[in-house]
């Protein structure tokens, strides 16, 4: 596997530092690339932490509350606390939808599945309005 495989793309690094310096602020290549390895080295430590829980509890899907759990057991408190607030608002945002589709639903009283292309985006465009919606601290998706 070569670095460029294993790496976050560098123009999704270089977009989300950009977003946090004045307008007028310009990113040499060198750190770009020094973001790009460290944000990747983090996501990876982590994941880790999470991936060797699910191996222990012989279970193979890492979900949001392993990488909340792994966060607080590598002693990274304010990230852990800021996933928590966002998993939580996530799963109210989720559960609001699955009753606005339980109730809209006149055809045999069973929930509606995302099964059409606007519909996947319609819960997408939900997730990144409740992360929007988040403290000031933790960066914002757009």
């Amino acid at each position: 596997m070569t670095d460029e495989d294993r790496l976050l793309p560098i123009a999704n690094v270089g977009r989300l530092m950009k977003q946090i310096l004045p307008s007028n602020a310009k990113i040499s290549k060198e750190a770009k690339q020094t973001v790009q390895e460290c944000a990747t080295e983090f996501i990876s430590f982590v994941t880790c932490e999470a991936s060797d829980k699910c191996h222990r509890e012989n279970r193979k899907t890492v979900n949001g509350d392993d990488i909340w759990w792994a966060l607080s057991t590598l002693g990274l408190d304010n990230y852990a606390d800021a996933v928590g607030r966002h998993l939580h608002k996530y799963r109210e945002a989720e559960r609001e939808r699955a009753e606005h589709n339980k109730g809209s639903n006149t055809d045999s009283g069973n929930e509606k599945e995302p099964n059409t292309r606007s519909d996947l985006q319609n819960q997408s465009t939900k997730f990144v309005r409740v992360v929007e919606k988040g403290s000031s601290s933790t960066p914002r998706l757009n």
